[in-house]
């Protein structure tokens, strides 16, 4: 059993995507290019309904899964499945791309505060042909462990008694959204192979035995691995612990489509421009 410390502290990067929105990249960033199997998170957020009233109108994916989790506000949801909905605070949408979806993601919120959260997560070669799935998941069909020192909402895995509902992944993902009171320590097992991160949303925490620098508000603190995670809260912390078992092959990157080659990048640019590419 050996403790995990923290390799790197990496402040998010301030950005914009879609039409515009406002937010906030940690992973796909010159320090965090990739993080297998993690390619991207964005924090997304604001009080000014004029950094993401514009929203995320339909574009397409391919070979990815986008996992959303909303924190605060409302998005409508739509994409060439013909799935539908609109995520409220608390709300996860789990979208396994596969062999290609276009989708929107508009606001359903005139003002107001926006917060949530974007992962992107790879896929092995062998699924990345695969149908497009979609789950939508309720804030109140997440796992949730409750007690004097801290709360655990997870979305993916398990902690205590508390089970994510994204169960049978192949990448046996951790997705855990933890309040930690001050003073107060989280403590978990993890598997020995899995890349792991916190993202700190806000508060200040110590990882691990050893000293590292202070940390802060929107910071990126990848870990080395191991299997015992500990963290302690200097103040009241709010965070994400992240952690997933390496898919281990070659990536090629083109805007919103991740395959093994630059050939197959160029397949699905030509599959989309000549209207096959959402065809099931």
């Amino acid at each position: 059993m050996s403790q995990i410390e923290v390799k790197k502290i990496i402040k998010a990067l301030n950005a914009s995507d879609g039409a515009g929105v406002k937010l906030k990249r940690s992973i796909g960033t010159p320090e965090a290019d990739y993080i297998d199997p993690f390619l991207m998170l964005d924090e997304f957020g604001s009080e000014n309904k004029d950094d993401y009233v514009a929203g995320f109108p339909p574009h397409p994916h391919r070979g990815i899964e986008t996992v959303t989790y909303m924190l605060n506000g409302e998005f409508e949801h739509q994409d060439s499945t013909g799935a539908k909905g609109i995520m409220t605070s608390g709300d996860v949408q789990w979208m396994k791309t596969g062999r290609g979806i276009i989708h929107s993601e508009m606001p359903a919120m005139k003002e107001g505060k926006l917060l949530g959260f974007q992962l992107w997560i790879n896929m092995p070669a062998k699924m990345k042909k695969n149908k497009p799935e979609y789950l939508y998941i309720k804030g109140n069909e997440l796992g949730q462990h409750e007690d004097s020192e801290k709360i655990v909402k997870v979305i993916a895995g398990k902690y205590e008694k508390a089970e994510g509902p994204e169960k049978n992944h192949n990448v046996d993902p951790i997705y855990f959204h933890i309040i930690l009171n001050e003073k107060k320590e989280f403590n978990c097992d993890v598997p020995s192979g899995h890349n792991s991160f916190v993202y700190l949303l806000k508060g200040e925490l110590n990882i691990g035995g050893k000293a590292h620098n202070k940390t802060a508000d929107s910071n990126l603190i990848l870990l080395e691995r191991g299997t015992k995670l500990k963290i302690k809260a200097s103040k009241k912390s709010e965070f994400l612990f992240i952690a997933g078992k390496p898919i281990g092959e070659p990536i090629a990157r083109g805007g919103p489509f991740v395959m093994n080659t630059k050939a197959e990048i160029l397949e699905a640019i030509q599959d989309y421009n000549n209207g096959t590419f959402a065809k099931y």
